[in-house]
């Protein structure tokens, strides 16, 4: 049996709280966290770490964020998105609800950016289109970022549970380490647990409190199926480079 590998999540102090190591190979990891809370830059910096620092090209597909914003976003934190296209490092698939561009359009591909407008969209396009970015850029890394406005599309909770299914088992089959962010619907430690926690292979938790002048931070990893990992809350800030964990400091 071939030793475990593991990938860098590109979030300082992270990989500490997971052992030293990083996130397993081939794992499913969600990402719940409320608004504001820095789902999509936590996610980002795990694509951009993959595709500069190790190698390992990656596919974001954004389903609440126009493209363009997202690059506005990011680029503060030194996320040059643009290039990585340029450089076949990273495709971003858009099916974000803000805009609709007709099928057909020059927009619809663009320096390795897609569009599956809106009105198109069915989960089935979305993994044919995941098989089809992962072969193109041997992709190692994939983000679904949120996967929650996906569920909207599904009126019905068992088939939103089979379509969150056939996803997640997409991307089991992919070939690549996948990491899908979702809103966290409760905060205390008696909240109920959301139906993506029990698909994923692992669960980070991105919480945002207030206590009397302060908002405070904190990072728990709940679940990581097969490491012993520090389960402990632990403060994280968003800097001017992205997330930062501090695995030695209390919440306090």
């Amino acid at each position: 049996m071939s030793a475990r590998e593991f990938l860098d999540t590109g979030i300082p102090g992270l990989n500490e709280i997971l052992g030293g190591r990083g996130i397993p190979k081939y794992h499913t990891i969600l990402v719940a966290g409320g608004p504001g809370s820095g789902k999509t830059t936590f996610s980002i910096q795990f694509l951009y770490a993959g595709a500069t620092l190790h190698g390992e090209p990656g596919v974001y597909i954004s389903t609440d964020e126009a493209i363009d914003h997202l690059k506005m976003n990011m680029s503060p934190f030194g996320f040059d998105l643009d290039k990585l296209e340029k450089e076949g490092k990273l495709t971003i698939v858009d099916i974000s609800p803000v805009r609709y561009v007709a099928p057909g359009s020059t927009a619809m591909r663009r320096a390795g950016t897609f569009d599956i407008g809106r009105k198109d969209f069915e989960m089935r396009k979305l993994r044919q289109e995941i098989r089809r970015t992962v072969s193109e850029i041997g992709a190692q890394r994939i983000v679904v970022d949120p996967v929650s406005i996906l569920q909207l599309r599904y009126p019905e909770e068992s088939q939103r549970h089979y379509e969150l299914i056939d996803l997640v088992q997409a991307l089991a089959i992919s070939g690549c380490t996948s990491m899908l962010t979702t809103e966290l619907l409760g905060t205390g430690l008696e909240r109920e647990h959301q139906f993506e926690e029990y698909l994923s292979h692992g669960v980070i938790l991105l919480r945002t409190m207030i206590k009397g002048d302060r908002l405070i931070r904190a990072l728990q990893v709940s679940k990581m199926r097969g490491l012993n990992v520090d389960v402990e809350p632990r403060p994280y800030r968003i800097t001017d480079t992205g997330i930062e964990v501090y695995p030695k400091e209390k919440v306090l």
